[in-house]
């Protein structure tokens, strides 16, 4: 399914990462394949000393047209995640706030080695800053005060998001003592986007409560980041259907699934099931990213790996085969290789397919070759037999 065009206001925000991020991203293609070489403009762009200004209010709108990225055009976004056990005593809230703070700096290290930009969210694990103390009110922390404070300032050092997972209370005004399982998301400057509480929270075995007294959550929200939107999903969450389709349904291009229990193959199922990308972030065994056709694109395994980076684009299309795609290889011949990023599959008869130029939308290139893309053709057939039979299937 093709995803919701990002908003003017996400394109621009990214703007400045996308000549970098640009030639990373084509690693990713599937041939593998050198980034496309810069343009004239390109080139122009970052040589230009900063006294080479416009003389005049047209030279200067003219010089904006040829730098602005194309409606459309690649929004790329790096992720990072992490895998990180912990069981045991815990270490008190200070000492665990330092642990998980390592690891988004050990994330956004690895981003600027890789791609030469900071990451733009990072994922840690279920119940990340009270794990090790019994579930449920008790030892439930308040979110404001000194755990937003230290992660809001690790948004404003790194200048990224940050999805903290964590048993907190005080968030109902009228029964402050009230615990959910959460994840919140701060944004670059440290502010709260907005809270995500777990809805289905796990019945403690031979109780008749759950998660030691936690309150489970009554709604599924979508969160407009700069680059894009964003859902979460808790550990149990990835056993019901609700929850991933309703995000799915909200416009969601990017869903968090913060969890003790790893998976792959459930994650990748919900990505291509409902149309987005799953970051996974675990205590054990993995630590995934899966992409809407439900492929597993990049893991960590071994507990020593500690955090995963990768770059993906928001701005895609899955195209399913046809002769005029050739496998992808029309793109490489028509528009150079690396122009567009892909990982196509023989095995599946279609792929994902992104633009590595910032002057050209993957729209615009799949319309030059006369591709079709996403379900058009599958609702192009279903209301032609429609139309033959005089009536939909019977689904009884």
């Amino acid at each position: 399914m093709q995803r919701t065009t990002a908003k003017a206001t996400a394109i621009a925000a990214i703007a400045a990462g996308l000549i970098l991020a640009a030639a990373a991203a084509a690693q990713q293609t599937t041939p593998s394949a050198p980034a496309a070489p810069a343009t004239t403009t390109d080139r122009a762009v970052q040589a230009a000393p900063a006294t080479q200004e416009p003389q005049d209010a047209e030279q200067k709108e003219n010089a904006m047209a040829a730098t602005k990225p194309v409606e459309g055009g690649p929004r790329k976004v790096i992720v990072g995640t992490s895998m990180f056990a912990m069981w045991g005593k815990y270490p008190g809230l200070q000492q665990r706030l330092d642990q998980l703070g390592s690891l988004i700096d050990d994330m956004a290290a690895k981003a600027r080695a890789q791609y030469g930009r900071s990451i733009d969210i990072a994922a840690l694990p279920e119940v990340a800053v009270n794990a090790g103390l019994p579930l449920g009110p008790k030892d439930a922390f308040p979110l404001a005060g000194a755990v937003q404070d230290f992660f809001a300032a690790k948004c404003r050092e790194h200048h990224c998001y940050i999805v903290v997972p964590m048993t907190a209370k005080g968030l109902d005004a009228d029964a402050p003592e009230r615990a959910y399982n959460i994840c919140a998301l701060l944004g670059r400057k440290g502010e709260l986007v907005g809270v995500y509480r777990k809805v289905h929270a796990v019945g403690n075995r031979g109780g008749n409560d759950l998660e030691g007294g936690t309150m489970p959550g009554t709604d599924f929200p979508v969160f407009q980041c700069d680059f894009g939107k964003v859902g979460m999903q808790i550990c149990y969450d990835i056993s019901f259907d609700d929850g991933w389709q309703t995000l799915g349904r909200k416009g969601a291009e990017l869903v968090i699934w913060s969890t003790q229990s790893p998976g792959q193959r459930k994650a990748g199922f919900r990505a291509y099931a409902n149309g987005y990308y799953v970051l996974t972030s675990t205590w054990r065994n993995n630590a995934s990213l899966l992409d809407p056709t439900g492929e597993l694109i990049a893991s960590i395994t071994k507990p020593e790996e500690r955090v995963l980076v990768t770059e993906i684009d928001l701005e895609y299309l899955l195209i399913p085969w046809q002769p005029k795609l050739e496998n992808g290889e029309a793109f490489d011949k028509t528009f150079g290789k690396g122009t567009v990023g892909y990982r196509y599959s023989e095995a599946e008869d279609g792929g994902i397919f992104w633009s590595n130029d910032p002057k050209r939308s993957i729209k615009a290139m799949a319309k030059e070759l006369g591709l079709d893309w996403g379900n058009e053709e599958v609702e192009r057939n279903r209301t032609l037999q429609d139309a033959i039979r005089g009536c939909p299937p019977c689904l009884k």
